[in-house]
This record gives C-alpha cells, sequence and structure tokens, in this order.
C-alpha cells in the first residue's frame, strides 16, 4: 500500500488555530466563548486551543450529560476543567428530551441520538446568550466528509477550528498540548447509548479512513486510482459514497437564485458584509 504521512507540525498548527479563533472572535465583537465538552478528544482540544487565544475566564466549558451516559464522559470532562482552570456549567438533559422519546415507543437509537445531539445545541445556544460568548465547533474533517454528526445538532456552531484536521491529527496535536491521557487513549464515543463509539458505528477505524480520505480528498485521486494505490476496492466504494450521499450536511441550505445577487451565491465576500 501507498504509504501515506498525515503528521502535521504541531506547534504551527496550534499557532494557526489560536489566532484563528481569536481573530473569528473578536472581529463580530465577542470577547468570550462555549463549548460543550463531552468528555471526548475533540471537544477537548477545542476548549484548549479557545482558552489559550481568549483566556481561560472567557471560555465557559457545559457538560450535557442523559442519565445513560458513561459516567467516565463527566469524569474526563472535569479533568480537563481542573486543568484549564475554565467556568464551567453540567446542564442534565434526561428531562428535556425524554417526553419526545415517549410519544414514539419504536423510537430508535438513532433518532434518540439525533434529539440528544440537537437537544445540546439547544442548550449550547442558551448558555451562549448567557455567557456572551460564541460556540465553538468540535467537529474535525474526518466526521464532517463522512456526514457522521446531526445536522443542527453536534455540526452546529459560530466557528470551528477543528474542521480541516482529520482524526489522527487531532490526535497529534492534542497530544502536544497535553490534553489528559485517559482522554487521549479513550475510544472515539458520542456517547448517544450504551456501548456506542464511533468506529463500531461506522464499520472502519479512523486510521484507515483518514488515510483513504487524504488520497481521495487532498490528493484528488480517484477511486480507481484509491483501489491501486492499495485500498480495498469496496472499502474505496463505501467511502465515496458517504462522501457523496452527505453533501447536503456540508452546504447552508441552496437558496433558489432570483435576483442579481444572492446570499451563498454572489453575496459572498467579507466586503460585502462590512469586514
Amino acid at each position: 500500500m501507498t504509504a501515506i504521512n498525515l503528521t502535521i507540525n504541531p506547534e504551527l498548527a496550534r499557532e494557526i488555530l489560536v489566532g484563528f479563533i481569536k481573530s473569528e472572535v473578536t472581529r463580530v465583537g465577542f470577547s468570550k466563548a462555549v463549548i460543550g465538552l463531552s468528555g471526548g478528544l475533540d471537544s477537548a482540544l477545542s476548549c484548549a486551543l479557545a482558552v489559550e487565544a481568549l483566556g481561560k475566564e472567557n471560555v465557559l466549558a457545559v457538560r450535557m450529560p442523559y442519565r445513560a451516559s458513561n459516567k467516565n464522559s463527566l469524569e474526563h470532562a472535569q479533568l480537563l476543567i481542573d486543568q484549564l482552570g475554565v467556568p464551567s456549567k453540567t446542564i442534565e438533559i434526561t428531562e428535556m428530551v425524554e417526553p419526545l422519546f415517549k410519544l414514539d415507543a419504536e423510537i430508535s437509537n438513532l433518532r434518540k441520538g439525533n434529539i440528544m445531539a440537537r437537544e445540546r445545541m439547544i442548550v449550547l445556544y442558551d448558555q451562549s446568550e448567557a455567557f456572551k460568548g460564541l460556540v465553538i465547533g468540535t467537529s474535525n474533517k474526518t466526521e464532517i466528509l463522512l456526514g457522521y454528526s446531526t445536522m443542527y445538532g453536534d455540526s452546529a456552531s459560530a466557528l470551528n477550528p477543528l474542521g480541516d484536521l482529520y482524526k489522527t491529527q487531532i490526535r497529534q496535536l492534542s497530544r502536544a498540548m497535553n490534553i489528559p491521557t485517559p482522554i487521549l487513549e479513550k475510544a472515539p464515543s458520542a456517547d448517544l447509548w450504551a456501548d456506542q463509539t464511533d468506529e463500531k458505528e461506522l464499520g472502519f477505524t479512523y486510521a484507515e479512513v483518514d488515510q483513504l480520505l487524504y488520497l481521495l480528498v487532498d490528493q484528488r485521486y480517484s477511486p480507481q486510482e484509491a483501489s491501486e494505490a492499495g485500498f480495498d476496492e469496496k472499502f474505496v466504494h463505501a467511502v465515496m459514497k458517504r462522501i457523496q450521499r452527505f453533501q447536503y450536511k456540508r452546504m447552508q441550505p441552496p437558496i433558489a437564485k432570483i435576483s442579481n445577487r444572492t446570499i451563498g451565491y454572489d453575496f459572498l465576500y467579507l466586503r460585502d458584509w462590512g469586514t
């Protein structure tokens, strides 16, 4: 198989992302940020970057457990809260979501997971108003390309510092920023139901798919070229299908073009809205 190097320069990436957060938050008149801290790696890294950009007193970490959530999630989130010294809140979502669950006795785990993800974002945006801070995103490039997120749930944010880093690279940068070891070593999981893990649900590991995505997306390989590079043809097909199928999740809702200057088509640039 073709050797694929996903190694990044952690110090350079750190400098770029800290500058990005500071610039994007302050240029629209804010000085604070709110982050949903799940106990997982992505949210931990976003929180650590935001603290460097804005100062620990200006970053609110919000834990939002459900009654069936793994208790380790709360504990691991607390490790980071203690390490960074950020203000935090714990807001349980159980009583918010279960009335909706009870409307359908046949409701699936996937529907429950989507409801919980969206309820957590309702909580975050409410805290955003109370704390007067922008919601910082936590979705990485792998998840975004594979459509592994809930629209208007975990994919929602005012800005996302992690969206151009593959999961493999998230891990590299997290090590460099001294994210607590238990968070670094745990299996990636959205913690939406018992024993749920990202890789079990996807059917492949992040290490495998990151290399393939790098060829297909960053290097513009065709599916045939990716197979010739050593990837299983069925695996390539499955990943390509996900990339194509979930393009709608990566876009703002399309607007039908009627005028000469349409939002998302012609009204695109910073000068258009005064920056």
